[in-house]
């Protein structure tokens, strides 16, 4: 645990306790072993449905404060995607401060799982971005409660397939609403981020007759994705593009003022986590500028679909039918923005929130 003198260091001129508050989580646990060199944040956002399972994202964050703000972002946006996918769960998420290339130790993610068990499954934890399989493999040294395990540990697998097929049928229910048609044939589509996700997107809306542009950080995730002959683009250049959709699929935040001006899209739909900067103003902005959003926390739900069939016993099936309802539940959203003028960040929001004031009420 952290000391209390050490809490303005990450939250600047800040009461954490207002903010936790203001955001509406439960607790947030600080872990740090030195032996280990384990610095992580566990935040519990909310467990009216049920335990909160989210993933265990590893960055080397800018600082502290940084780390933060991520964990309290993203739990938050996991209470929202399990009660809007009908899931018993609350929403949690976890980081780890460290370099995923060279920081990744066996005992680190062991210890790491002795603080998620001293939580007696409040939390359950998966992978996520810069963690995989095999490290919650090593988590499950120290507890039971964790998801994302490979298949022959009774696991599911790497959950990326089954992630990007929810953002895929979102992005057709888009299609659906502001086309007519849910076919991706003849669209212009551009993924910013390709990493696992992103190049199970490239191939789906490839095999749909999608036209794709493809940007990442990274030549080796561009080289993966070669075999579906999409177009390549300058990451700074993926905003001023012509096209149909923007995915985003990378990190969150993308969906700014700055970014938003530049956009010639007439939908948004990806798999990143808390696309837009400020939900209030970008989801607005979004629905001024005849931009149709797919908001990123029902429509990238396909994971958590996944490592919740874990819990009940892994059926891959099962998984991806459960995930193929996104569609009809993202044409529902639509339909709630149109009827009632609001943003459809707001009505997914709305959806969600009803679900848990009433598994609050009926209690």
């Amino acid at each position: 645990m952290i000391e209390v003198k050490d809490i303005k260091e990450v939250v600047p001129q800040t009461n954490l306790f207002s903010v936790l508050s203001n955001l509406g989580h439960e607790q947030v646990v600080f872990c740090q072993d030195k032996e280990a060199g384990l610095k992580a944040i566990i935040a519990i956002h909310n467990t009216t449905l049920g335990p909160a399972l989210g993933g265990t994202r590893m960055w080397m964050y800018n600082n502290e404060s940084d780390a933060l703000n991520d964990v309290l972002r993203l739990s938050r946006g996991m209470t929202y995607k399990a009660s809007i996918s009908g899931l018993n769960l609350g929403g949690g998420k976890a980081v780890i401060i460290g370099d995923s290339k060279k920081d990744k130790t066996d005992k680190l993610f062991q210890r790491f799982g002795e603080f998620v068990n001293s939580l007696s499954g409040k939390y359950i934890t998966a992978e996520d971005v810069g963690t995989s399989t095999n490290d919650m493999v090593n988590v499950s040294k120290s507890t039971k409660h964790v998801t994302g395990l490979p298949e022959n540990q009774g696991g599911g697998g790497d959950p990326s397939p089954v992630t990007a097929y929810g953002v895929f049928m979102g992005m057709k229910a888009a299609a659906k609403e502001m086309y007519g048609s849910d076919s991706l044939s003849g669209r212009k589509v551009s993924i910013q981020g390709c990493g696992h996700v992103g190049q199970n997107l490239v191939r789906l809306v490839t095999e749909d007759g999608g036209n794709v542009f493809v940007t990442d950080i990274h030549q080796e995730n561009l080289d993966k994705v070669k075999m579906y002959n999409p177009t390549i683009v300058d990451k700074d250049a993926v905003y001023d593009l012509d096209v149909d959709i923007y995915a985003p699929c990378a990190l969150g935040a993308t969906l700014n003022s700055v970014n938003i001006a530049k956009l010639k899209c007439s939908i948004v739909a990806g798999a990143a986590n808390n696309q837009l900067e400020d939900e209030v103003i970008h989801g607005q902005l979004l629905m001024q500028k005849g931009i149709l959003y797919a908001p990123d926390f029902l429509i990238n739900a396909g994971g958590l679909i996944n490592v919740y069939s874990e819990i009940q016993g892994y059926n891959r099936d099962k998984a991806m039918q459960a995930t193929q309802h996104i569609f009809n539940v993202t044409l529902d959203i639509f339909k709630n923005s149109k009827a009632n003028n609001i943003p459809t960040v707001d009505a997914a929001k709305h959806m969600a929130e009803k679900r848990i004031s009433d598994a609050k009420a009926s209690r």
